[in-house]
């Protein structure tokens, strides 16, 4: 399904990438269509009455949509995060961004394909793909921040099980999640030191609490403060291999950046759209207020900005389904910045362009303008990326 060749190999330079194929079109299409059946005005209900969106998810999984970047033998549509992106970002276009999306099928969904054993595989990846299940994903701290070398949850062996103690904030999704998976770290025993580790925490595990963390956020999917306490888990809850937890956690990270620039464009493509509307038909002296290139420009160059990082992400997801997860690491962290940039330019530009009519809920802009930041903080600030472009690319040298 990728629909991409490289010129010279994965980190080469592009050859049709630029061009999405008839299928990946087909399927930007179709995905748009289910998203402008429900809407904004679904969306934000569903946001302002405290409910979900289960009914757009159940539809979007029952068509393949969630699970398309998941393995055909394990239900899924056996293409890649290049196709999971565009599903984001139609659904963010059309005004309902799934925020889980980015946590279930591509971060968890991944892990699991890429490195859970055979039972975890058949166990979880054809419910993640359907939408039947949903599982959430446990890595930041209260006192770590984005630095997971500080991470204190830690994992210790009693007998053949886990025993896991820790905490954990902004945890997107618990509430409605089947289970979490949690980044912990166990002690290598050669060295002492402690690495990361991941494992499946079913909702229901004695010891496993939550509580939700008032947020001015509007937002279906609300977020939460993880207590585990001595969480018992079977041998088997440990994805993976004790010994390689940093590749496995990066493998969700990177399309965690990607999604998360999906996220971004598809609602800055969405206010840029309601903001275009507005100034071709909003008349207050003789033209159209779109016919003046004070209102015109800036939503120009909005749209300008929104297509390049549109780009950036293709090129990251291209990379990352290609298997080069080091060039990947470096284009996901830039189309995450491009994105969020981009996404809250736009926003911004669409309140303004609307006037008092862009703060007010019958335009529905408004709730967008703290939405619009989170791609700025989260799931890495800015800054951080900023840092991880100068050390990494540039080769300057670190501050901490």
């Amino acid at each position: 399904m990728s629909g991409i060749t490289a010129a010279s190999g994965p980190a080469g330079t592009f050859d049709n990438a630029l061009v999405e194929s008839e299928e990946r079109r087909a399927l930007r299409k179709a995905v748009s269509d289910l998203g402008r059946r429900y809407g904004r005005g679904y969306f934000a209900t569903a946001a302002r009455e405290g409910k979900h969106t289960d009914e757009l998810w159940q539809e979007a999984g029952a068509l393949g949509y969630l699970g398309v970047n998941l393995p055909e033998e394990y239900g899924g549509g056996g293409g890649g995060l290049a196709e999971l992106a565009i599903v984001l970002e139609e659904l963010g276009a059309a005004g309902c961004p799934l925020l889980l999306l980015i946590v279930s099928p591509a971060i968890c969904g991944t892990v699991i394909a890429r490195f859970g054993t055979e039972e975890q595989k058949r166990q979880w990846l054809p419910g993640l793909a359907d939408g039947s299940v949903r599982m959430a994903f446990g890595i930041t701290e209260p006192d770590a921040g984005s630095n997971s070398h500080r991470l204190t949850t830690t994992a210790r062996r009693d007998g053949s099980d886990w025993l896991l103690t820790g905490r954990k904030v902004f945890v997107s999704g618990v509430d409605i999640a089947d289970a979490t998976l949690v980044v912990g770290r166990t002690e290598d025993a050669r060295t002492g030191r402690l690495k990361p580790c991941l494992f499946i925490v079913p909702r229901e595990t004695p010891g496993f609490e939550f509580r939700q963390i008032e947020m001015e956020l509007s937002a279906p999917e609300k977020q939460f403060q993880l207590f585990l306490d001595d969480v018992r888990l079977p041998a088997e809850s440990l994805v993976g291999d004790e010994d390689a937890g940093l590749l496995q956690l990066f493998a969700g990270l990177n399309p965690e950046r990607v999604m998360t620039a999906a996220f971004s464009i598809g609602m800055g493509r969405h206010a840029l759209e309601k903001a275009v509307d507005y100034a071709r038909t909003r008349q207050v002296w003789q033209a159209p207020i779109g016919a003046h290139q004070a209102i015109a420009h800036p939503l120009a160059q909005a749209h300008i900005e929104l297509e390049l990082a549109r780009l950036m992400m293709q090129k990251a997801a291209f990379l990352y389904d290609a298997g080069d997860d080091a060039a990947a690491g470096e284009a996901a962290n830039m189309a995450k910045y491009a994105a969020a940039e981009a996404g809250a330019r736009a926003v911004d530009q669409a309140v303004h362009t609307l006037g008092g009519n862009g703060l007010t809920t019958e335009y529905g802009l408004a709730s967008m303008l703290t939405a619009s930041r989170v791609g700025r903080i989260a799931p890495v600030s800015r800054e951080m990326i900023l840092n991880y472009v100068s050390h990494h690319t540039l080769g300057l040298p670190k501050s901490y």
